[in-house]
């Protein structure tokens, strides 16, 4: 039985998601060596940046993307939302195995949900996504970037340098630090990145060989939803940094997919169904809705 190397951030969040998909494939191929190699990524090594910057595009996974190119890993495993959506030539995503709860989380120090913050409360995050819904539903509060993994962002919450964090659940509950949300998003509030709370398992698109073994831990179901999520933001050409969520239900074999841009925080929001097989096609005709909308 052949190894493989496994190429992940060194990061807690991450080593734990990388080991869920190494048990995923031993599982598949009893008697498999699947070893944890760690790789230190420009967001790693810069914790100061907002990730909103326009130089933020690739951070957590450009190196490990390069280690794949270089044959010095055989795979990776990513937070699929963090891929940019311009796909590097002669890689590929063998597989999509798993998804958590794509909702997001707010844990505020004192509030306990977003309504109770008092006028002018701080509150954390670096996404311009959430900004946007964060904004749209309380104009009176005050937005500040925070960087950092889940557990530094707590730490600098409980220390009084905000009010309330917003970070997502699925996170929250891969750390096993759950409870530490004080509330939970429904999708009518907060919108979820695309991706959210799925991983991608990346490997070269000449390896045939491994893209065999990853092959059997691939979700067909999950993959078409996040299909549909992935497309709409890429047909958006707007880049990772674009304020825009999406997310995706399957209904049998019609899939529902609810969107939402927000080009200067004004919200433009709608939803699209189709066959499950038209997903690519449903996240471009959602796209270019939203976009004319934009520009009335």
């Amino acid at each position: 039985m052949p190894s493989l190397r496994l190429g992940t951030r060194a990061s807690r969040m991450a080593l734990f998601q990388s080991e869920l998909v190494a048990e995923k494939l031993r599982s598949a191929h009893p008697g498999l060596v699947v070893e944890l190699v760690t790789i230190t990524t420009a967001g790693d090594a810069d914790q100061v940046s907002p990730l909103s910057s326009g130089e933020g595009v690739g951070w957590f996974t450009t190196a490990i993307q390069d280690a794949l190119l270089r044959d010095e890993i055989d795979l990776a495993v990513h937070s699929y939302k963090d891929l940019p959506t311009k796909r590097p030539p002669g890689l590929t995503i063998a597989a999509i195995p798993v998804r958590g709860d794509p909702r997001d989380a707010f844990i505020g120090r004192t509030a306990k949900r977003l309504s109770a913050l008092k006028p002018g409360a701080i509150v954390g995050t670096s996404s311009p996504r959430r900004t946007a819904q964060l904004l749209g539903i309380r104009g009176d509060i005050e937005v500040r970037p925070i960087r950092g993994n889940v557990d530094t962002r707590i730490a600098k919450l409980d220390a009084g340098e905000y009010d309330a964090i917003v970070v997502a659940y699925a996170g929250l509950v891969r750390l096993g630090v759950e409870a530490r949300a004080t509330a939970i998003f429904g999708y009518e509030e907060m919108l979820p990145a695309p991706a959210q709370g799925a991983l991608a398992v990346e490997c070269r698109s000449g390896d045939t060989a491994t893209r065999e073994l990853i092959r059997p831990i691939d979700d067909p179901e999950l993959r078409a939803t996040v299909t549909a999520e992935r497309t709409f933001l890429a047909h958006l050409e707007a880049g990772c940094n674009f304020p825009a969520a999406a997310y995706a239900e399957r209904f049998g074999s019609t899939l529902k997919l609810h969107a939402l841009i927000a080009p200067e925080n004004r919200i433009f929001r709608s939803k699209m169904a189709g066959p499950v097989d038209t997903a690519a096609g449903l996240g471009r005709a959602l796209a270019e809705e939203l976009l004319a909308l934009s520009v009335r």
